[in-house]
């Protein structure tokens, strides 16, 4: 009844995506996923929120780093290393979290700043970094750079209901989710609690609220009022718009485009 139609990850936070056939699960997140953060000169993160040229950095995977170019300008292209001899450790805060992140060379952070405009640091985080996701919704789970959860899933279904309410469509792409699933009806992902994806054991554990970063063309880096205008006449609740299910997983492994997803409960 439902099959797993899209995996993407997002190396660097507020870049743009990579789309994959297979990824690896692991408990942080997909593997390469959010594992490395912008931070401005007081070492806290910054996104596209604030920063609209941030979604024309194509980001791809290359057998030793990520090669970084820009979409529109002609930008030397910039590698970053996954293996190096860091500057220096040091705190890094997303939203309520400070930990630990590994900081790149100056020359690494000259490119970035050229593009964005602010002077600013990128960080990796390292395998010994463990941040606590929210307690209140699961324990002992851990989480990379993304804004509070491992996993996030949205059913294609529930972007057709959105696209049918607008006057201009608007892809998937706009609501940075890791992974997509066709078949069942709009918005059935707000009720799963366990389920599976191949092998691997999924739990949601709460919707997602959306931002401005949805308002943003990831092509163009323009911002307009939809898809926030619209989902807000029907999918606010407690004054926030909600689109899509955040996850943790229960096991690990490999997931593919084309995997049958089971639901264990509901």
């Amino acid at each position: 009844m439902y099959t797993l139609s899209e995996i993407n990850i997002y190396p660097i936070k507020s870049l743009a995506g990579i789309s994959l056939q297979s990824a690896e699960v692991e408990e942080r997140g997909l593997k390469y996923d959010r594992r490395w953060v912008l931070v401005d000169e007081t070492n806290t993160f910054f996104a596209q929120r604030d920063f609209l040229e941030m979604a024309l950095i194509k980001v791809d995977i290359e057998d030793d780093g990520l090669r970084l170019q820009h979409k529109k300008k002609n930008i030397e292209p910039l590698k970053i290393p996954f293996s190096f001899e860091h500057s220096k450790k040091g705190e890094v805060t997303i939203w309520d979290d400070t930990v630990i992140g590994e900081f790149y060379n100056n020359q690494i952070d000259q490119w970035f700043s050229e593009i964005i405009g602010i002077k600013c640091h990128i960080v990796k985080m390292p395998e010994s970094t463990k941040r606590i996701v929210d307690t209140t919704y699961a324990e002992n789970k851990i989480v990379s750079f993304a804004d509070a959860f491992p996993f996030m899933i949205i059913g294609q279904a529930s972007l057709d209901d959105l696209n049918s309410r607008m006057e201009k469509p608007l892809p998937m792409n706009r609501f940075r989710t890791n992974l997509v699933f066709t078949g069942g009806k709009p918005f059935e992902e707000d009720n799963w609690k366990k389920f599976k994806v191949g092998e691997v054991i999924f739990e949601a554990v709460k919707p997602c609220a959306r931002c401005v970063i949805t308002t943003t063309d990831q092509e163009t880096a323009e911002r307009a009022e939809e898809p926030l205008l619209t989902l807000s006449k029907y999918r606010k609740v407690e004054n926030k718009v909600m689109f899509g299910m955040n996850l943790v997983c229960e096991s690990t492994g490999k997931v593919s485009v084309g995997d049958k997803i089971s639901l264990l409960s509901n």
